[in-house]
């Protein structure tokens, strides 16, 4: 027992000590270092800016997405894909699906190595089913189908960005018989390796999902300048996205507006990039069933991301 008080009463002293409450013996007292600690982190607001229209194309397919490539655009339907000489606006080749076969609801696609991959699925059948479907860019064939099942929503859109795939899965505030089909704040962003297995989970900051109630992202498409552009159902605006630093949470850069653009499908033109043509955005008008082309500046308009929210102290900067 003795030990005991005797080393409690010993560390209580030096602490005392340590804390400036008892005189010391040893000289005088050491003045505390003042510390200056970081401004605390605010997220920026994300700027507003504004796309121009360079050109449209007719097609009565521009009522779910659009696709591109360097030569043609593919306006998307529910069962339907138009392709479309950019050049020229002639319609070339359709392809259409029979209302009771497999293919219901094709929302927006994307062109890699000559193959269109769609995003589908049963919307809005319950429960959520998804699939991707692959179209030969050349000859509008269907060549390939991987199903995805019941999963973490509704499939919305695909693109291929750095080597992997990447997807939407949308979830509503909307009933269907009955019940509310998935809840607006289970939308995904979802990362897949080249089976398309998902490596990284990703969600939509609260304020853009408020936007897209009580629908949901409808499409997706990583720009030239390294950042993800996303769309709700109904809005004419697209929404600048980076990964985030830490967490699941994506951050909000900026909001560019789409003259005409309900919302939907969207595709970038990356493959024009650096062959004598800016890399230009396409999305489609419902209303008027028109794939519209914008220009959109990205050197210097789109903010540099955000410096990140922490610090690393040094030893005497670490408070107590």
């Amino acid at each position: 027992m003795r030990t005991t008080q005797l080393v409690a009463t010993t560390a209580a002293g030096a602490l005392a000590l340590t804390l400036g409450i008892l005189p010391s013996t040893a000289g005088p007292a050491v003045q505390p270092t003042s510390i200056a600690l970081p401004a605390a982190y605010v997220q920026p607001e994300p700027v507003t800016l504004a796309a121009e229209p360079v050109g449209s194309f007719s097609a009565l397919d521009a009522n779910q997405g659009v696709a591109v490539d360097r030569t043609h655009v593919y306006a998307i339907n529910n069962r339907s894909i138009t392709k479309i000489d950019r050049r020229t606006g002639e319609r070339v080749l359709q392809f259409v699906g029979e209302p009771e076969g497999p293919i219901q609801h094709l929302d927006s696609g994307v062109v890699v190595h000559g193959k269109i991959y769609a995003a589908h699925s049963n919307y809005p059948e319950w429960p959520m089913e998804s699939s991707i479907e692959v179209f030969d860019a050349r000859t509008l064939e269907h060549v390939d189908s991987h199903p995805i099942g019941i999963d973490r929503g509704s499939l919305t859109w695909l693109d291929h960005h750095d080597g992997s795939w990447w997807a939407g899965f949308a979830n509503y505030d909307n009933e269907h018989e009955g019940r509310i089909y998935g809840e607006n704040p289970n939308t995904q962003i979802v990362r897949m390796d080249a089976d398309f297995q998902v490596e990284a989970g990703y969600v939509v900051p609260r304020p853009i999902l408020d936007r897209f109630a009580p629908m949901s992202n409808s499409g997706g498409s990583w720009g030239p300048d390294g950042n993800l552009y996303l769309t709700g159902h109904d809005l004419a605006e697209a929404y600048v996205m980076q990964l985030p630093r830490a967490g699941a949470e994506l951050e909000w850069l900026a909001t560019v507006e789409l003259p005409g653009v309900e919302g939907q499908g969207i595709a970038w033109d990356r493959g024009t990039r650096g062959k004598g043509r800016e890399a230009h955005l396409f999305g489609i008008d419902r209303p008027t069933r028109e794939v519209k082309e914008f220009d959109l500046p990205l050197q210097g308009e789109v903010p540099d991301p955000v410096p990140a929210p922490w610090t690393v102290r040094s030893g005497e900067q670490i408070p107590g």
